[in-house]
Order: structure tokens, then C-alpha cells, then sequence
């Protein structure tokens, strides 16, 4: 038993190093007192993903814009939402403008692809946001 469960460790140890880590933030946006816009300045590396959370209301109209030289993309997630998006901007191009459907906090996914994404790459970029 103690053989086969010593196999069984190492075996997920192994695969483990086999399968990337995901490296994720999560950052919660505040607009300056009497402002609808923010920005930010990052950047990201390879399979790493980060999360701009935005709260607003249903009705209300969500602007972002992504400017990088890489291939950096965003996704719009709404509310309750852990992967299916709004928007895609590897679809439907780095600048958005959409009417949000529900109350709550929406998130800005941006990630890589392509060669950037799999050469671990570190792309910089400016996320522009505004709620309107």
C-alpha cells in the first residue's frame, strides 16, 4: 500500500511541473471621486491572466480600450460569470462599448495569445475603462 501511494505522489508531483501554473491578480477599480473613467498601466506574461472588477448597473454603458503592442486581448465577464464573456476582444476587436445587462461586478479579463502567450513573453499594456 505504502509503495502504491508513494507512486501515486510522484506521479502527481510529475505532472504537476508537467502542466503550467496560472498565475492570476484580481483588482478591484475605483474612479476618482467625479470621474466615469479609469486607466491602468501593466503589463502581463505568458499564461497569466488579470482581473479588473467593476461594479455597475444594468442600463448603464461600459467603454474599455486596450492598447499594447503584443497580442493582448480582454474579455467582458458579467456578474457570476467565471469564463463565459460579454465581449471578446480577440473576436471583436480591443475597443468596446456595451450596454450592461444586469446590476453588479463585472469583470476585465486580460490575457495573451498566440506566440507571446506560449514564449512566456511579458507584454505592457494600458486598460482604459469607463461607465457611463
Amino acid at each position: 500500500m505504502r509503495k502504491m501511494l508513494t507512486g501515486v505522489l510522484s506521479g502527481l508531483f510529475i505532472a504537476g511541473l508537467a502542466i503550467p501554473a496560472m498565475s492570476q491578480s484580481r483588482e478591484t477599480v475605483h474612479f476618482a471621486s467625479g470621474n466615469d473613467n479609469a486607466a491602468v498601466d501593466a503589463s502581463i506574461k505568458g499564461h497569466e491572466y488579470r482581473d479588473y472588477i467593476l461594479g455597475a448597473r444594468g442600463g448603464q454603458t461600459m467603454s474599455v480600450s486596450l492598447i499594447t503592442k503584443g497580442t493582448a486581448y480582454f474579455n467582458i465577464l458579467p456578474p457570476g460569470s467565471n469564463d463565459v464573456a460579454i465581449y471578446n476582444s480577440s473576436i471583436n476587436g480591443n475597443d468596446a462599448t456595451i450596454k450592461l445587462p444586469k446590476d453588479g461586478n463585472y469583470t476585465i479579463r486580460v490575457y495573451l495569445m498566440g506566440n507571446d502567450k506560449d514564449a512566456g513573453k511579458t507584454v505592457k499594456y494600458t486598460l482604459s475603462m469607463t461607465i457611463m
